[in-house]
C-alpha cells in the first residue's frame, strides 16, 4: 500500500481514511491472540457471539467476534484464553475488532508451565541471585506497603508493626491484587514508593487465595520492576504451597503479612530489654575489671621493690663484668704501651750522644762554653774541658806542627 498523499489544500475524505485503514489491518491476516475474557455475551438463537478480550498485564481491551460453532466448551468471564483470529476495521463505525476462528482455553496446568519456564529464564538471568538482594534497614524511616483496599492484610501489617514499634510510619498504595489491572496498578506503586525520599523499605501484602489469584505475584514485568528497584523489597504473599515467583526475586520472602511485620522492624520491648541485660553485663564487667585493678595495686609495692631490687642486682652484675672488661683492657693496653716505650728507649739510647762517647768519642768546649768543632777554634796553651764516656778532664791545647795527612 502506498503513501497517501495529502494536503491542507488537498485534503482526504474521512471514508478514503477508513477505507485504507481497513485495507492495512487486512493484511495484517491471521493472528494468535492471548488475553482474558471479561465480558462474554451469547444470545439464544444468534449464531454470533461477542466478548471482550482484557490484556492480563496492562488496562486494554479489544471486541471479539466469533460463530457459535468456535467454542469446544461455554466461556466464563476471567478465564484465559488463546485464540486465532483476523483483525476487522469496520470502516463505518471507525472500530476494531477481532474474528476468531478457534479458541482454546488455557488451564492451571498450562499456566504453571509458563510459569515454570518464565522462572527458569529468569534464573538464567541472575535475578534469583543472593548478591542482588539487598540488606533490609533495622530501623526503617517510612516503611512503603502495596496492598488492596481495606485488607485484612494491610491491617496485620500495619497493627502488628506498629505493636512491636509504636509510631511506625507507613506511606499505603492500595491496588487491585488480582485481576487484569493488578500489574499494572502494582508496577506504578512500586515506581512512586520507590521515588519517594524518605520510603527505604516496600512491602507488597496480600492475603491467600487460589493459584489463579495469585499469577500476578509471578508476572514478568512486576518481577523486572521489583529487581530493578534502589529500595529493599519485602514479599508477604500469603500463598498457599506453590510460591509465587514475586517470593524468588524479593530482597526478602516471609510466609503471611503477620511475618512480615516480624520481620522489617524490631521488638522495642525487646530490644529495651536487651538494652538493659547489656547495661547489667557492661556494669558486671566493669565492677570486675575495678576489682582486678585494685587487686593489682595493692601488691603493686611489693612488686614494684622486687622490680627494683631485680634491676639492681642486674646493674651490679653489669657494672662488675664492666670493670672487670675495663681492668683486662687496661693491662693489654699497658702491656702494649711498655713494649712500645722498651722499644723507644732502645732507640734513643742508640741515638744519644752518650752512645757516641761510649765508643771512643770526646767532647771538648773552652772556658766560654762554646763547643769546638773545628781546630781553628782553639788556639796555643787555652785551656779545654773534655768529656769522654765516663767523666770529664781539662786539657791544654800545645802548639806543635799538625801532618797535612793526618788521619785519626
Amino acid at each position: 500500500m502506498s503513501r497517501l498523499d495529502s494536503s491542507p489544500e488537498n485534503p482526504l475524505p474521512l471514508r478514503r481514511i477508513s477505507q485504507a485503514l481497513a485495507e492495512w489491518i487486512g493484511r495484517l491476516g491471521e493472528v494468535w491472540v492471548e488475553g482474558q475474557v471479561a465480558q462474554f455475551v451469547q444470545r439464544p438463537g444468534v449464531p454470533t457471539c461477542f466478548l471482550t478480550l482484557r490484556d492480563t498485564d496492562a488496562n486494554l481491551s479489544i471486541q471479539v467476534t466469533c460463530h457459535r460453532s468456535v467454542l469446544q466448551e461455554p466461556l466464563a468471564e476471567g478465564a484465559r484464553v488463546v485464540l486465532r483470529a483476523r483483525p476487522d476495521f469496520y470502516a463505518e463505525r471507525g472500530t476494531l475488532s477481532l474474528r476468531a476462528t478457534e479458541i482454546r482455553q488455557v488451564g492451571l496446568g498450562e499456566m504453571l508451565a509458563r510459569i515454570e519456564r518464565l522462572k527458569k529464564v529468569l534464573a538464567a538471568e541472575g535475578l534469583f541471585a543472593a548478591h542482588r538482594k539487598l540488606r533490609l534497614p533495622f530501623l526503617p524511616h517510612t516503611i512503603g506497603l502495596i496492598t488492596g483496599r481495606a485488607s485484612a492484610a494491610e491491617r496485620d501489617v500495619v497493627e502488628n508493626t506498629r505493636r512491636r514499634l509504636p509510631g511506625a510510619i507507613f506511606a499505603i498504595e492500595n491496588t487491585a491484587t488480582q485481576g487484569n489491572a493488578a500489574v499494572s496498578e502494582m508496577v506504578a506503586a512500586l515506581h512512586r514508593l520507590d521515588a519517594h525520599p524518605d520510603v527505604d523499605l516496600i512491602v507488597i501484602a496480600r492475603g491467600g487465595g487460589s493459584v489463579e489469584d495469585l499469577l500476578p505475584f509471578s508476572n514478568e514485568a512486576l518481577l523486572r520492576a521489583v529487581s530493578s528497584l534502589r529500595t529493599p523489597v519485602v514479599s508477604a504473599i500469603g500463598h498457599e504451597t506453590d510460591q509465587p515467583l514475586l517470593d524468588l526475586v524479593a530482597d526478602l520472602a516471609v510466609s503471611t503479612p503477620t511475618d512480615a511485620a516480624k520481620r522489617i522492624v524490631p521488638d522495642l520491648q525487646a530490644e529495651l530489654a536487651h538494652v538493659a541485660e547489656f547495661r547489667t553485663r557492661l556494669r558486671a564487667s566493669v565492677h570486675r575489671r575495678l576489682d582486678t585493678e585494685e587487686q593489682l595495686i595493692a601488691g603493686l609495692p611489693e612488686r614494684l621493690r622486687q622490680g627494683v631490687s631485680r634491676l639492681i642486682s642486674a646493674g651490679e652484675d653489669e657494672c662488675e663484668r664492666s670493670v672487670t672488661r675495663m681492668r683486662s683492657r687496661l693491662a693489654n693496653m699497658l702491656q702494649l704501651a711498655e713494649a712500645d716505650n722498651a722499644q723507644l728507649l732502645a732507640r734513643v739510647v742508640s741515638l744519644s750522644p752518650q752512645a757516641v762517647l761510649n765508643r771512643g768519642y770526646a767532647v771538648l768546649w773552652n772556658t766560654d762554653g762554646a763547643l769546638v768543632r773545628a781546630a781553628s777554634d782553639v788556639s796555643a796553651d787555652e785551656l779545654l774541658q773534655v768529656r769522654v764516656a765516663q767523666g770529664e778532664f781539662g786539657v791544654t791545647v800545645a802548639a806543635y806542627p799538625v801532618p797535612t795527612d793526618s788521619r785519626l
